[in-house]
């Protein structure tokens, strides 16, 4: 058995994206890699996994699988079926555009990770700028540093239930800051369209609006052309709010009851 650190690599944009082939390049001496990724791309498929139907794993290659399901789907398969041990990382992406602030509530990127934090491998999710044409080098080499420096920390280099969640601006990174989530803005939107029988359909969503870069922000770091590493907590729990709604009261339940069989 190899005494090198396992490994596993998974993505939203398809296993055949330019970003996963740069990330597995740039690790591959670092550790023994796997790569299990969707078939296709499966952009914003955030937490989605597949119950309703079975998934067929493809082959490509040695330790490179095709899978027709969502990230999530990939990383849970790989871990409980095709990995040969345990990894002791697993990285998503690199993800070809910003992940930042409530986006990761939507990624599918995040989403690959986030399913190894829960299973308790430290996870990395990798995201870089949206640019024509992309070069994904430069961030690759930036995954290659901040890899090498998790598996030389060890096991407890990402607290467990976290992850971290990584973002680049295209091109050279000046640098790197720790990061807090910021704030991502949208022009919601919902787009009625016609088909040809006269039926309508919907595309929803809009474009990114510029916002205000909170100080000490994701967004912040990355218009300023560093790499933001923003550790994110599996326990969505508000604290302060726990502790403010411990004081009210919702009165007898039989009341209510009471209440509803009057009418």
């Amino acid at each position: 058995m190899s005494s090198k650190p396992f490994i596993l690599l998974s993505n939203d944009d398809g296993v055949m994206a330019p970003g996963i082939s740069a990330l597995a390049e740039a690790l591959v001496d670092l550790g023994d890699v796997m790569v299990a990724a969707p078939d296709r791309e499966r952009s914003a498929a955030s937490h989605s996994i597949s119950l309703d139907r079975p998934l067929r794993v493809d082959q490509i290659r040695s330790n490179v699988y095709a899978i027709d399901g969502t990230p999530v789907d990939c990383v849970y398969l790989a871990l409980l079926h095709l990995v040969p041990r345990r990894p002791g990382l697993c990285v998503s992406g690199i993800n070809n555009g910003f992940n930042l602030g409530s986006d990761v509530f939507y990624s599918g990127t995040v989403g690959a990770a986030l399913e190894a934090a829960v299973r308790g491998i430290p996870a990395i999710a990798l995201s870089v700028e949206r640019r024509w044409p992309q070069d994904f080098a430069p961030a690759a080499g930036f995954a290659r540093a901040l890899v090498r420096q998790v598996l030389a920390q060890g096991p407890d280099a990402i607290e467990a239930g976290t992850l971290l969640n990584v973002n680049l601006p295209a091109g050279p990174v000046r640098g790197y800051s720790m990061t807090s989530m910021g704030k991502r803005l949208y022009r919601d939107q919902v787009d009625v369209r016609e088909d040809l029988r006269g039926r309508a359909y919907y595309w929803i969503g809009g474009p990114e609006e510029k916002g205000e870069d909170v100080p000490g922000s994701d967004s912040a770091a990355v218009r300023s052309g560093r790499a933001s590493i923003t550790p994110l907590s599996l326990d969505l729990t508000h604290r302060p709010a726990l502790q403010r709604m411990s004081t009210w009261n919702l009165g007898t339940f039989a009341e209510g009851a009471a209440l509803n069989a009057g009418k």
